[in-house]
């Protein structure tokens, strides 16, 4: 765990950022969390897509990749991301879909190897953004990362979610170091071209 978590801050040092700060890139990739059965993100999801709509307005990124679980027809996180965007002003144009998000190795892979995105910034919550920005690098992107911190008020799922990235950090390296392929690759996938077009 220890070497885990040392190998996720050095594969992200000088790479994490503020909005205010972080250098602009084409896409802003945004990591999926939980969606209700309502279909609306919750917290800790909502806070990621704001960031990223404010990353849009401000002109730091062009389009807005989201990647999440839809392995379940009644379950369709990359859906309800578009639709909170849309809702909120972004252009559909600007949002694309990825909906074999399974985890975070998987997003970043794909990214990469599915959408062809050679560099983004990276959204999540601040406690899983030293492993995401580190595993899209591992990828080929050149990755930037802004956390997200208002969510800290949910004390109980802040805490949670920060004891589970222990173990998320070693599971990353493992699979790191295994080549595992994606749950799902396939063809490439034009949507990002077309939406930074």
């Amino acid at each position: 765990m220890v070497s885990s978590s040392v190998w996720v801050r050095e594969g992200s040092a000088g790479r994490v950022y503020d909005e205010a700060s972080v250098p602009a890139a084409p896409v802003a990739l945004v990591l999926g969390a939980e969606v209700y059965p309502d279909g609306q993100p919750s917290p800790f999801l909502a806070a990621r897509l704001d960031i990223a709509k404010r990353l849009l307005d401000a002109g730091k990124v062009k389009a807005i990749l989201v990647s999440g679980d839809h392995g379940r027809w009644e379950y369709d996180e990359p859906g309800a991301m578009q639709v909170y965007l849309v809702a909120r002003g972004v252009p559909a144009s600007r949002v694309v879909l990825d909906y074999a998000g399974f985890d975070t190795y998987d997003s970043c892979a794909r990214a990469r190897k599915i959408f062809g995105v050679g560099k983004a910034i990276v959204v999540t919550q601040s406690y899983h953004i030293d492993r995401a920005v580190t595993l899209c690098r591992h990828f080929g992107i050149d990755a930037t990362g802004v956390g997200d911190d208002t969510v800290r008020i949910y004390t109980a799922p802040w805490r949670n979610s920060v004891i589970r990235e222990r173990g998320a950090v070693v599971k990353a390296a493992y699979d790191m170091l295994s080549h595992r392929d994606p749950v799902y690759l396939g063809k490439h996938e034009v949507g990002v071209e077309q939406a930074l077009s």
